[in-house]
């Protein structure tokens, strides 16, 4: 009788996986394992070979997963995670690092009230939540802290640890003044339904001056006067006033939550997703940006 021959994929191709995900680049992924680019190409070949299909395509700004290397990073991360939790077993004080998402127009707040203590151990990914998203379904963020304006499906609801609102504000500079019978210019984002849903709605008039997935950009643009934009209040900056003039349209809240990878349990992520609870809870109560002292509404 002939026996089934087993295949074993060495750990250390799993980890070039996701180093090469993580970098965008084979190259910077031998970098950070110390390893030829020759030795990076060949483990995947390797590992390609025994899957039967192409994980990553080269694209114009380095290389990408293909839908394939995408669930091959996703079993590649857990199959690390139970290595390290194995050798935790016997006393290893090897931990992965945690990789933890944030939207952008939180950052700031995390530096503020996250020790040096708190984040050793933690790569830090801060971009548009949707980006956020994307890397927490996709397995590349274990705890993530984002906005979401609209329903996403139950993949992600099933995530959520943590969960708040806040009120979502018409933001200006302090010496913004429309122009009377002009469309209202407007700063937006990717995603910008819940903002440009409202103003088609209501029938106003407006033109997109900026389009930016980059939070310092669009705070840029409202400082410097060239529109109006939206965000939640609480986190506009000190120079930047909520807009209260009668004829902009409500708009809906902003739902902030933090999410937690699927399959992951241990302790310090459970206390890394705490702590951002409670840096919501925090934001919740204490921030209250100035308001519009010219609105008439």
């Amino acid at each position: 009788m002939l026996r089934q021959q087993i295949q074993n994929i060495p750990m250390e191709i799993m980890r070039t996986v996701v180093a090469i995900a993580e970098t965008g680049s084979m190259s910077k992924a031998a970098d950070r394992l110390n390893l030829s680019q020759p030795a990076i190409s060949a483990q995947i070949k390797r590992l390609q070979g025994l899957i039967g299909g192409e994980l990553f395509t080269r694209t114009a700004n380095g290389t990408a997963l293909t839908e394939l290397g995408k669930l091959a990073l996703q079993q590649a991360r857990r199959i690390i995670d139970a290595n390290d939790q194995i050798l935790r077993l016997g006393g290893s004080d090897r931990s992965s690092v945690r990789r933890l998402g944030i939207s952008q127009l939180l950052a700031q707040r995390l530096f503020d009230e996250f020790s040096r203590e708190n984040l050793s151990g933690v790569f830090l990914f801060a971009e548009h939540s949707s980006e956020i998203r994307r890397g927490l379904l996709e397995g590349f963020i274990d705890v993530a802290c984002l906005f979401l304006l609209e329903g996403f499906g139950q993949e992600l609801e099933d995530r959520i640890v943590g969960e708040f609102q806040f009120e979502t504000n018409w933001v200006k500079a302090r010496d913004f003044v429309a122009r009377p019978g002009a469309p209202i210019p407007i700063i937006t984002l990717p995603e910008d339904n819940w903002m440009i849903g409202p103003l088609d709605r209501s029938g106003i008039a407006y033109r997109i001056v900026l389009r930016s997935s980059d939070s310092s950009v669009r705070t840029s643009a409202v400082r410097a006067g060239l529109g109006l934009s939206a965000m939640p209040g609480a986190l506009a900056a000190p120079d930047i006033v909520r807009s209260r003039d009668y004829y902009l349209p409500k708009l809906p809240p902003s739902r902030a939550v933090v999410c937690v990878r699927e399959g992951l349990d241990d302790s310090d992520v459970k206390q890394l997703a705490k702590r951002l609870s409670v840096l919501l809870a925090n934001l919740n109560i204490d921030q209250n940006p100035p308001r519009d002292p010219t609105s008439r509404g």
